[in-house]
């Protein structure tokens, strides 16, 4: 598919300011600071017998947004013996965790690895198992994109992002990770939900954005071809007096407006023929980043952007990254 968005030169120096609106901080403090009875409790984590000799796999239910359950797999190497270094993966749209015995590339590696179910989701790639029990308002476009659009407050991304900022909690929390080196990263809706993460969540050793979706969310609902992005469109073809209720919504999970806030190493890529999240929506999130970051540019792929190879970038860069933190650790001590 032939590059239909800005050329990479003028993508490179593409930084629009984004409307940011008065009470995006203190939003999002309430928002974290609301936490239900329970909704720190332990969280359950059951081994599941996979077959496979050298990851151990372990089903995990947490509490995510108003103490909702919510799901996800922990794979970790067998045998590990000292606190492990820890990627925790958020989900493209649609996708639910899967089965147990898929996705061993982290764990192969040698770290802990979680993958976040995402709620209401995993009716495409992968099957979920987190219940959205909030749908919102009739009238949504099919999909999750505009579930719950008319506030804030309801809006379906607000307990996506709460439920990821748990998972990192819970994850900091537990007796076999090292809390200092947790990295955040996914593809598409997952790249939006880490760099949400990276803006939310102080302290982070890293976070790996691939080709994010939901950033600068109007350009996107205005030049995206393909959904998640035309639902926006769609809905707003439908209520033509909505239009700036809408945007102000969005403003709030906008991730380039979390990226501007975020202070921890990146590796973002982004794929210049892209039409599901074009490709200066997700340089308006880099160009915004304000942490230590880092580019591989895919100029004749789509969304699948860098795909295996740049699974092979990120293990490079994770190992480079988790070294330094020791190296710094040693120095120190």
């Amino acid at each position: 598919m032939p590059s239909a968005d800005l050329p990479l030169p003028d993508c490179r120096a593409f930084r629009p300011e984004l409307p940011v609106p008065v009470d995006f901080d203190s939003f999002w403090a309430r928002t974290l600071g609301d936490v239900p009875p329970g909704g720190r409790d332990k969280p359950c984590v059951t081994l599941v017998d996979t077959g496979l000799t050298q990851v151990r796999t372990y089903d995990v239910a947490f509490a995510g947004h108003g103490g909702q359950t919510v799901r996800g797999w922990l794979r970790m190497p067998t045998g590990a013996t000292e606190p492990l270094g820890c990627v925790i993966e958020f989900l493209g749209y649609g996708r639910g965790r899967g089965p147990a015995h898929q996705d061993l590339l982290w764990a192969c590696a040698g770290y802990a690895h979680l993958v976040m179910d995402t709620r209401g989701q995993g009716w495409s790639a992968a099957s979920g198992a987190t219940a959205d029990p909030d749908p919102g308002a009739a009238g949504a476009v099919p999909g999750f994109a505009t579930r719950g659009i008319e506030s804030p407050d309801t809006y379906y991304y607000r307990r996506v992002f709460v439920d990821a900022v748990r998972c990192v909690e819970m994850m900091r929390g537990h007796p076999e990770i090292d809390p200092a080196r947790v990295v955040v990263t996914g593809i598409s809706q997952g790249g939006g939900i880490a760099l949400a993460v990276a803006g939310l969540v102080p302290g982070l050793a890293g976070v790996m954005p691939d080709v994010p979706f939901l950033c600068n969310i109007p350009r996107g609902a205005r030049v995206g071809g393909l959904p998640p992005y035309t639902e926006i469109a769609s809905y707003l073809r439908l209520h033509h007096d909505r239009t700036d209720m809408v945007f102000r919504t969005l403003s709030y999970f906008d991730a380039a407006l979390h990226a501007a806030r975020a202070t921890a190493p990146a590796l973002f890529s982004i794929a210049m023929m892209d039409e599901i999240c074009p490709p200066s929506t997700c340089f308006t999130a880099y160009n915004h980043y304000a942490g230590p970051k880092d580019l591989r540019v895919y100029e004749f792929n789509g969304h699948e952007g860098g795909g295996e190879h740049h699974r092979a970038e990120q293990l490079a860069w994770v190992r480079s990254l988790f070294a330094g933190l020791s190296a710094g650790r040693t120095a120190t001590s």
